[in-house]
């Protein structure tokens, strides 16, 4: 008798704490709640730019030929010396024409001395123009079509990163580079005035594809698609009881990686919500929210997907504030 009251007591305990502990872990369990914010419709000037990383080289650098066989007389330049284009370099003992520099620059390279018989198309020197520099960077293949030559661009250099440089586009390569099934174009950008930067340097340039003055603009994430539509949602008026935001269709213009351009639909000063950031109150864990109808939002044509790893679309706005 006394076994059976005591089975019955320890199982009465075991019962109770796991009551007790279901009940208070459930107490403290808080409930995941659903942050959303909101943007506000912004105008000023919009600038789209595509990004490309490359070095830096020189737009003039040529090797200098003898064009003739003959005993070399007298050398007239030194490595390293700075000549200008139509300069007498070599001249010949039987009075052939002298050689001259083909190009203005610095003698990088001398491969002839006094005495020396020379051979027709004989590489003798190399002339390279350190005043006039350019920079060839990579484009992927989705951002290719929106480069033209004449655009400008601004440069920046590993060795000087608190300096901005000028250039503009001057050749876009014809035929791409695949490489892991993903194409890049060889695009020349000319450095308008290289001051400090020298050959072989690492670069990074932002080619300006698009601008617009007075444009109104939202944060790129604020527009939903559903098919050929595009969309935001508008918070609703304090006091509205059967909805917390209403659906506007919207018509956008430009875009790059952070903003996106709208024609119709919105006006500035206007309010428009962004994707809920779901926040577990227990663990304070963040994931992204669903848009409505349980669609994120949608990609824009044009816009760089990041395969390439190394370009990107960069931006700028210029009206005294940033997103919200």
């Amino acid at each position: 008798m006394k076994k059976w009251i005591i089975t019955i007591v320890i199982l009465a305990l075991i019962i109770g704490g796991g009551s007790w502990f279901f009940f208070h872990s459930k107490q403290n369990e808080l409930p995941v709640q659903a942050a959303t914010s909101t943007a506000t419709v912004q105008k000023g000037k919009l600038d789209v730019k595509v990004s490309g990383s490359g070095s830096v080289s020189a737009t003039n650098s040529e090797d200098v030929k003898a064009t003739s066989m003959a005993e070399v007389d007298e050398v007239l330049v030194a490595k390293n010396d700075t000549v200008k284009k139509g300069d007498e370099l070599v001249t010949f003992t039987d009075g052939s024409d002298a050689i001259v520099a083909p190009i203005t620059g610095t003698i990088t390279t001398l491969d002839v001395t006094s005495g020396d018989k020379t051979t027709n198309g004989q590489v003798v020197a190399h002339i390279t123009n350190y005043k006039k520099l350019e920079t060839t960077i990579k484009i992927d293949e989705l951002d290719i079509s929106s480069i033209k030559t004449g655009q400008s661009a601004e440069i920046t250099a590993s060795a000087f990163p608190d300096e901005t440089f000028k250039g503009e586009v001057t050749d876009i390569a014809k035929e791409g580079e695949a490489t892991n099934g993903v194409s890049t174009f060889d695009v020349t950008v000319k450095i308008n005035d290289p001051k400090k930067l020298k050959v072989g340097m690492s670069t990074e340039a932002n080619i300006l594809t698009a601008s617009k003055n007075d444009a109104l603009y939202i944060p790129v994430e604020a527009v939903h698609t559903n098919g050929k539509q595009k969309f935001v949602l508008v918070p609703q008026a304090a006091g509205q009881e059967k909805a917390t935001s209403s659906r506007v269709e919207v018509k956008t213009g430009i875009h790059n990686d952070t903003y996106i351009e709208i024609t119709n639909g919105l006006k500035e000063g206007d309010q428009v919500e962004l994707p809920a950031i779901v926040k577990n109150s227990s663990n304070n864990n963040f994931m992204p929210g669903m848009g409505e109808g349980g669609m994120m939002r949608g990609n824009f044509p044009g816009m760089n997907q990041g395969n390439s790893g190394n370009m990107k679309r960069g931006f700028s706005t210029e009206n005294g504030g940033g997103r919200p």
